[in-house]
């Protein structure tokens, strides 16, 4: 493999950007995840 087909690794000055994009998008899955196992288990223990 020589230098032109690796694949460049994402500038620093986007990182922070690819940081902010997933916590963006994992905080809020995150809570619906949690307030489904909460009401799953509301509804299935009684």
């Amino acid at each position: 493999m020589t230098e032109l087909d690796r694949p460049e690794p994402a500038p620093p000055r986007r990182i922070p950007l690819l940081i902010f994009a997933w916590l963006w998008v994992a905080a809020p899955f995150a809570y619906g995840l949690d307030r489904l196992i909460v009401n799953l288990l509301k509804l299935f223990q009684g």
